[in-house]
């Protein structure tokens, strides 16, 4: 009798539960969880590929420090903000992890813009590989990004219908930030360049010697 009654209890609290929509909002929250997993996991991939790729073009263009030196800066900014699914309601650090990849974006740009001037290297075998390896990623990334976008989309759409919005209050479930129009449009705009030939030996001027007392 008590294993029958203990039965219609626990299928009466899951049907509640499944009526009210949690079971759906833990379903969709841990689809946005992989998906973001997939966005990091994509971005590393990207940062993983940028030292080799700055020692290649050092090689080729050291005269080139002032873009070499923002894209390893911009690689160590993206480092230092670490964004976990658990912290994925929190619009503040999201932003932040959004402008470093944005930094480091701009800077990439800006380097193969510079590559374009140095034909030896962009016939170099290595660095032909490594610019495929780094043009599939970031197609990667904007699959990611976009099932990211698709994910928070369905979630957020949940918690905010009624009767789940009921339900996501109860437990605590929040909208999750998400990838803005003005992001990608900042992502996506051209870098500014501008060409520098000379080292930075070069660009300080001569000290003149002072001319000797006349007796």
């Amino acid at each position: 009798m008590r294993k029958w009654l203990a039965g219609i209890l626990i299928v009466a609290a899951s049907t509640s539960l499944s009526g009210c929509g949690y079971n759906k909002l833990q379903e969709q929250d841990e689809s946005v969880k992989a998906a973001w997993s997939e966005v990091v996991n994509q971005y590393q991939r990207r940062a993983d590929l940028i030292p080799n790729l700055v020692a290649t073009v050092k090689g080729y263009a050291a005269q080139e420090e002032r873009v070499l030196v923002e894209v390893t800066e911009a690689r160590s900014k993206v480092g230092s903000v670490q964004l976990t699914p658990e912290m994925l309601n929190n619009p503040e650090t999201f932003a932040r992890f959004q402008a470093a990849q944005g930094e480091l974006t701009n800077a990439l740009k800006s380097l193969m813009v510079v590559v374009e001037r140095y034909p030896d290297l962009k016939s170099n075998e290595n660095f032909r590989d490594l610019q495929v390896q780094l043009e599939g990623t970031e197609n990667r990334i904007t699959v990611a990004r976009n099932r990211y976008i698709e994910a928070v989309k369905a979630f957020n759409t949940t918690v905010r219908s009624f009767p789940t919005n009921l339900t996501a209050g109860m437990f605590d479930f929040d909208t999750k930030p998400n990838f803005t129009v003005e992001n990608e449009a900042q992502i996506s705009r051209p870098p500014d360049v501008q060409f520098d030939n000379s080292t930075p030996a070069q660009q300080q001027a001569p000290v003149e010697a002072p001319e000797p007392a006349a007796n």
